[in-house]
């Protein structure tokens, strides 16, 4: 079982306000509600924000948080004494303080270890994207703008000035950590002279002072896939903040936003597109062919059996969204055109149809009701 050292810390659950029973789909509620309302580019707190975000990365994966509950159910002792629990050493909990065997060269206990601030991931970022309903389905290529922490551009997240490079720390031999010994007991503690870091920067770069990382604009060039749907969460690997010292670089989740169709004329079931389309009454008596409107290209026909119910759906095969696991159908819901007026010759020929089905249609008085008001 692998986790952070910070699960034993923090309250995942508390941070996004919700409890350990909620379901998953209440989670990601929680989450979206407070991620929009803290979001910096809202004028929220980016550290609140830091905050919320790592809390969903591991409540919203169902695996991660199975794990997370598990460690938060055992304790920071629930691996024992020996060996490690996942990647969490239990010996990290004591070998930073005094080690139990005395002479070890290394400062550290048989079967445990003792680090120090070496390689760490960058943080994980979330950027929101909102894209038109048409994109969303066809999938696209954009840019999206970060501001905030990045290797820097002069010396690529090293720390040391162009045409030189860290070297090993020779206090600590490259391992960032000392030891004390005192008899029985043997202290560690982060090395002074590289600060744990096992690497000294003889030459410190002068655009970021020797940390590696600076804060500017960056561009992130990010392929939507085909399909995408409202409230997704794209994970793009290491694009997110930069790493320390050596480390890797977090991830970047993008949260995508789509709008509806700007006439109207499609909306979306999964896979499937579906639109609306009016035919007169007699189309649905008789039968007969409709025009309907398509995303990919021109409108094609339709055709209608005799006797089809106003209300009814037909299924276009193929004709939806397009992804490479699966082609969707566009669903065509069929209602009847009412004419708001008619000629003399058009009602001349309802009342007979009318009179044919034994329904006489009697002129209306003035002073009949009439059913065609709006409720409030």
């Amino acid at each position: 079982m692998a986790f952070q050292r910070e699960w034993l810390e923090k309250d995942f659950y508390k941070t996004l306000g919700v409890k350990e029973s909620d379901s998953d789909k209440e989670i990601t509620r929680a989450y979206r509600k407070l991620a929009k309302e803290h979001h910096p580019d809202s004028g929220g707190s980016e550290e609140r924000f830091k905050e919320i975000s790592a809390a969903y990365d591991v409540l919203g994966d169902p695996e991660k948080r199975k794990e997370y509950d598990e460690v938060k159910r055992m304790g920071p002792l629930g691996g024992g004494f020996s060996g490690q629990f996942g990647d969490f050493d239990i010996g990290d909990l004591f070998g930073g303080l005094f080690n139990r065997v005395r002479g070890n060269p290394g400062g550290t206990r048989a079967g445990t270890t003792v680090r120090g601030s070496g390689p760490q991931r960058g943080q994980d970022l979330e950027a929101e994207l909102h894209l038109d309903f048409e994109d969303a389905v066809r999938g696209l290529t954009t840019t999206i703008h970060l501001s905030g922490e990045a290797a820097c551009s002069s010396c690529r997240g090293t720390g040391a000035e162009p045409g030189t490079m860290p070297k090993s720390c020779p206090s600590c031999n490259g391992s960032g950590i000392t030891a004390d010994n005192q008899g029985l007991f043997s202290f560690s503690s982060p090395c002074a002279a590289c600060g744990g870091r096992g690497v000294v920067v003889e030459q410190p770069c002068a655009k970021c002072r020797g940390t590696g990382a600076e804060r500017r604009e960056r561009a992130v060039k990010v392929r939507i896939p085909a399909g995408v749907s409202e409230g997704q969460r794209i994970k793009m690997r290491e694009r997110g903040g930069p790493g320390r010292n050596g480390g890797p670089p977090g991830d970047l989740y993008v949260l995508v936003h789509v709008s509806p169709h700007p006439t109207g004329t499609f909306g979306r079931k999964g896979n499937d597109l579906t639109t609306t389309v009016r035919a007169p009454f007699w189309v649905f008596a008789l039968g007969g062919a409709v025009e309907v409107p398509t995303l990919d290209g021109g409108p094609l026909k339709l055709n209608i059996k005799a006797g089809t119910k106003p209300g009814s759906t037909q299924r276009v095969r193929g004709r939806g969204v397009v992804t490479p696991k699966k082609t969707g159908d566009l669903l065509v819901t069929l209602q009847v055109d009412v004419p708001a007026t008619l000629t003399d010759e058009q009602r001349q020929a309802l009342e007979a149809y009318a009179a044919a089905s034994g329904a006489p249609v009697a002129a209306p008085t003035t002073n009949e009701v009439s059913d065609d008001v709006p409720v409030p």
